[in-house]
């Protein structure tokens, strides 16, 4: 199979440095209006994708990257073969009937750490997202990715994700979804990934990674690009 690339870093866009030197954006282009829901990451790649003359696409996106995806491809499913999905969620709060993680004051209390010292958030936070040691390269990847993003804009953003609730959209997906999920994930349960398989409209597959963390492609990469190649193969 042979096609073009695209990588497209939807939720730090004008923020700070992209991950893995991608290069530098400006944080003056971020919109606070614009991006308070993800339905502005949404219409930001399909502008990209039109820009690029794009006419079909296998979408490969990461953790609330999957439902902005999942979203552009409502709007415009013929632009999407499939979409892969590492991490995703629709919903990040419990709620009745619903296993998202958090309560609403463990979202309180990462809010309050973030406006109080955003350094001190981010030393505790990227271990325990990475699910490694604060020296390993994949936390200290991580970390330096968090820092380069403006402390206004990044409280911003989380904000936007984590009080996020896409179940209500998840019917109306109906491009095939290839649901990739880490066995240990502070921010994502596995259950979420069996709820996603019997909510999209669409046909589904769920492969459960023997991987620790929220960012499987960083930290454990020898066991995620195998998998990731499988699924751009295979059709469900």
């Amino acid at each position: 199979m042979r096609g073009k690339l695209v990588a497209v870093c939807c939720l730090v866009e004008g923020v700070g440095d992209l991950p893995y030197g991608q290069g530098t954006t400006n944080p003056d282009y971020f919109s606070f209006q614009r991006y308070s829901t993800l339905h502005g990451y949404a219409d930001d790649l399909l502008a990209i994708l039109d820009e690029l003359e794009v006419q079909s696409c296998i979408y490969i996106g990461h953790s609330v990257c999957g439902m902005v995806g999942c979203l552009a491809s409502i709007e415009r499913p013929y632009l999407f073969s499939k979409i892969i999905m590492i991490s995703a969620s629709p919903r990040y709060l419990n709620d009745v009937n619903y296993f998202g993680g958090f309560e609403q004051e463990d979202l309180n209390q990462l809010f309050e750490a973030m406006q109080s010292n955003f350094k001190a958030w981010v030393s505790g936070f990227a271990p325990l997202a990475v699910g490694a040691d604060i020296e390993s390269e994949a936390v200290q990847e991580f970390s330096r990715t968090l820092f380069n993003i403006r402390p206004d804009i990044a409280f911003s953003v989380a904000k936007t994700i984590f009080q996020s609730d896409l179940r209500c959209i998840l019917p109306q997906v109906m491009v095939p979804c290839h649901i990739l999920q880490s066995q240990k994930d502070l921010a994502v349960p596995v259950v979420v990934s069996d709820y996603l398989k019997h909510s999209f409209g669409g046909k589904t597959i769920v492969e459960v990674l023997p991987t620790d963390g929220h960012l499987p492609q960083l930290s454990s990469p020898d066991v995620v690009i195998p998998v990731l190649l499988r699924h751009i193969r295979g059709n469900i």
